[in-house]
């Protein structure tokens, strides 16, 4: 009762539109009710405010479709600006649409002239042929199926089919305008969508002329806006309620944004598996981490504390007795379940699979079938057209357009490709940096950690390792975010150089490029801990150097999976933290800050197109870096979820709040964006097929060589003693004997204050009494062998059962291509049956015509006379 009573009290304090609805919808979060009434007294609150706070002409009846704004700014250019205006907007009323100018005295801040456009009916239906926009012509007669077997799985997670679907399916057809009665027209003012109306004005904008200059014919509001004639060019935020589900924002926004949300969607939901398996394996290596003999003997003061372990650098570092790493090898157990990967790659394979089979379906849906990129995609871009003075005639048009010489070609390419190869050495030079550091500070770790007596009670979990780990994981990240930064202003740059021809060759450029750049960014530091850290690294008395001055690091005993672990949750929570916040907070404050002067009364109210001209531009790229952001996160569950299980958690919480932040940050935070058509999400789902194709690789060898599965199991068949527990002895039977004289002085440790005589490492080496010391036994060389016939088999075993999947699951699911072919079917009978219906009416006219015409002519003429 209190909530409606605000309700009525938002209303009758003529508050503005926005401002109420953000109060009730703060207050009705999750109240069905409460969304109702939001719904049912938004007319209301538009109708006390008609002439301001609206979506409408002052006449309150006509709907602005489009606004244009512009500041009456008196320099040089001033008569030529007013010129332009002039023209363009006699044009567009030429062409049909209705203008209605706000003087900039009524603007907020006195400054900015407001141009609202309204498409009226005759316009919009004769664009909507030009368009080839299919709208409904009969109620669809085939009921839909299950898409995939997980529907039912995932069926609490998702919104009711009524809410969903609120309306029935419809076959469609292209619209005519010469056969209006063939489409279910109620009402003319709903039936083409917001998206529609916003697509067809966009389309004439960008196609209206403005004058000649030079002795070319300039035409379209891209220049317009690039030349400062207008500032600003948008359609206005609609009603709220229309965006509640996936096929109101459909309606809303259009295909372009509809679809993002629509895979976003389907990639949470399937992230929810994933997530599920993985919390399984590392609820499992935690209670059953007392069960792990390696462990028990690494935390047994009769073993693990009598292994004295060769220092872990030189001079500065000490012994050390193993049962010292008791805490991090019981932690390593939790993420101990390799082979967890097998079951979220299948995952992904089904993501990836379903995911067609989805799209296929939206693609009906969304009448996307016969879609071809539309014509202003595939437009030359102003840019392009500026920058090309030459000219050639384009065999398809046979019309002169201009184009760039191959030389030129080339050498933009050549400097292109040369910059994105410096900054991908920059990022490989940045890890080395990294790599550096965790070498120069770990000996400084060390003597810290021995010394200081407070460290005392944690240093068995805060270990000279990890806490060398943290500190260069967390400054591996602020350098990829500083490099991120850079690099974005410097992609754009160079793909503005290479000059692209159409917008989408531009997007995919650019695309291209911050793939690249950001897969080395993000990886590189994962992959060095995965693959290259501990590998190389000698023995006592023949250590390996960087730069002949640092020494290689180390694994712990347990192996590098826990550092490796460390480094990716870092990295991937620190990242999806920073883009929540670039996301959600920065546009919110920089809004706030833009608005903080608005005034708020009656007298003078802040008008819904003021208020969204001062919202943040989502510009043509803002889907591209939601993309982006996804397709990254996306790498970091598949490329290491062998080592890190809880990977797909992580990124489902995210993806949680991600679409929550999405819509959000579009309705309320950012300019409407002009609705585009997209059937697929592009070139994104061949680099995620891509990434999924990696991934099995990667994490083949993640099992093989980070973690210590293989050499379990080679002990385990091959080695054990023990038949009762076969594991017992195997921290032993992997840490080889070294014999302390034999240390050089560089790498012998200053003290010795117990005298020890021998000290143990991890690597497979005869001991120094042996015949052939310290080389490599042949259980070393049999480890070997079983870790690449692993990995071998591993590969080829997921590869198959990855293509079977994807040839045993359609990707065009067969209750839609039985739509697909009823569409056309009827289609084709409609359209000839109402053919022979006009050709009969046109027949029994003429007929009937005729007929009265003779019977006119035996009346009037007179009777001959005979002869």
């Amino acid at each position: 009762m209190n909530v409606v009573i605000t309700t009525f009290w938002l209303i009758n304090e003529k508050m503005t539109v926005n401002r109420s609805i953000g109060i009730l919808i703060t207050l009705f979060n999750g109240n069905a009710w409460g969304f109702l009434i939001i719904c049912l007294y938004l007319p209301q609150i538009d109708k006390r405010h008609q002439s301001k706070d609206s979506i409408f002409f002052r006449d309150g009846v006509r709907r602005i479709d489009f606004v244009l704004s512009y500041v009456d700014d008196l320099n040089k250019e001033w008569e030529k600006k007013l010129e332009r205006r002039r023209e363009f907007e006699s044009n567009l009323q030429k062409a049909g649409l209705e203008l209605e100018t706000e003087d900039k005295k009524e603007s907020e801040d006195g400054k900015i002239y407001f141009v609202k456009i309204h498409a009226p009916w005759e316009v919009l239906i004769t664009y909507a042929e030009v368009l080839n926009i299919k709208v409904p012509i009969k109620e669809n007669d085939i009921p839909s199926t299950v898409e995939n077997p997980l529907d039912c799985m995932l069926a609490p997670l998702r919104l009711p089919e009524k809410v969903m679907h609120p309306e029935p399916d419809y076959f469609t057809a292209p619209f005519s305008k010469d056969k209006q009665e063939l489409y279910l027209i109620n009402d003319e003012s709903t039936f083409f969508s917001p998206s529609m109306r916003n697509r067809i004005v966009n389309y004439i904008l960008t196609r209206c002329p403005y004058g000649t200059e030079e002795g070319k014919k300039k035409f379209g509001i891209k220049r317009l806006l690039n030349n400062g004639t207008y500032s600003a060019a948008y359609p206005l935020h609609d009603v709220i309620c229309s965006i509640a589900v996936l096929n109101f924002a459909l309606k809303y926004y259009g295909e372009k944004i509809g679809i993002y949300f629509a895979w976003l969607g389907f990639y949470t939901e399937m992230l929810f598996l994933a997530a599920v398996v993985g919390l399984i394996c590392f609820l499992y290596g935690l209670f059953t981490m007392d069960e792990n003999m390696s462990s028990k003997e690494i935390c047994d003061p009769a073993i693990g504390g009598e292994i004295i372990m060769c220092p872990l650098c030189d001079r500065e570092c000490e012994y050390w007795r193993l049962n010292t790493t008791c805490q991090s090898s019981e932690v390593s157990i939790w993420f101990s379940s390799h082979l967890s990967f097998l079951f979220i790659l299948k995952t992904v394979t089904l993501f990836l699979e379903f995911w067609k089979r989805r799209q296929a379906r939206l693609k009906y849906e969304w009448d996307l079938v016969d879609f071809e990129e539309e014509q202003q995609q595939l437009q030359l871009r102003p840019e392009y057209e500026a920058k090309c003075t030459q000219k050639k005639k384009n065999p398809v048009t046979q019309e002169m357009e201009p184009y760039l010489p191959i030389t030129s070609q080339a050498v933009r390419f050549c400097v292109s490709g040369t910059t994105v190869l410096f900054w991908v050495s920059l990022i490989i030079a940045s890890m080395i940096a990294v790599i550096v550091y965790r070498l120069a500070v770990y000996a400084a770790f060390a003597s810290l950690m021995e010394n200081t007596q407070t460290l005392q009670p944690i240093s068995g979990l805060l270990t000279p390792q990890l806490a060398t780990s943290v500190t260069a994981s967390c400054l591996n990240f602020v350098i990829i975010m500083i490099l991120n930064f850079l690099y974005e202003k410097i992609a754009i740059w160079i793909t503005d150089m290479e000059i692209p021809r159409t917008h989408m060759e531009y997007e995919n450029r650019l695309t291209m490029k911050m793939f690249l750049f950001q897969f080395v960014n993000y990886y590189s530091s994962c992959f060095y801990v995965a693959f290259f850290k501990g590998k190389f690294v000698g023995y006592p008395g023949a250590y390996t150097y960087m730069f002949n001055r640092w020494r290689n690091e180390e694994c712990d005993p347990a192996g590098c999976l826990i550092e490796l672990t460390t480094q990716l949750t870092i990295v991937m929570a620190g990242k999806q933290i920073w883009g929540n916040i670039q996301e959600a907070i920065v546009p919110w404050i920089c809004n706030w800050w833009g608005r903080r002067k608005a005034r708020n009364n009656p007298e003078n109210l802040y008008s819904r197109w003021e208020q969204d001209h001062d919202l943040q531009i989502f510009g043509a790229l803002g889907l591209f870096y939601e993309y982006l952001e996804m397709v990254i996160q996306f790498g970091f569950i598949t490329l290491f979820v062998a080592s890190f299980p809880l990977a797909p958690l992580l990124a489902l919480m995210n993806n949680i709040l991600e679409i929550r932040v999405d819509s959000w940050k579009l309705t309320t935070q950012y300019r409407r964006p002009v609705a585009a058509k997209a059937h697929s999400i592009g070139v994104w789902q061949e680099i995620l097929n891509g990434m999924a194709i990696l991934s099995v690789v990667t994490n083949a060898f993640i099992v093989a060589f980070t973690s210590d599965m293989i050499p379990r199991l080679v002990y385990y068949y091959a080695y054990s003693e023990n038949e009762d527990s076969p594991m017992s002895g195997y921290i032993n039977n992997s840490l080889s004997v070294f014999q302390i004289s034999d240390f050089p002085d560089r790498n012998k440790p200053k003290l010795n204050p117990e005298n020890f005589v021998i000290c143990r490492y991890r690597d497979y080496r005869y001991p120094p009494d042996h015949e052939r010391k310290y080389l490599h036994t042949m259980q070393f060389w049999h480890i070997l062998a079983a870790k690449l016939a692993f990995i071998i088999i591993m590969e080829h075993v997921v590869f198959i059962v990855k293509f079977f999947v994807a040839w045993m699951i359609p990707d065009v699911p067969a209750d839609v291509k039985a739509k697909i072919k009823r569409e056309k079917y009827l289609t084709q009978k409609i359209l000839h049956e109402y053919e022979l219906e006009k050709l009969k009416e046109r027949l029994i006219g003429n007929v009937t015509l005729k007929g009265l015409t003779g019977y006119d002519n035996v009346i009037n003429t007179k009777p001959s006379l005979c002869c």
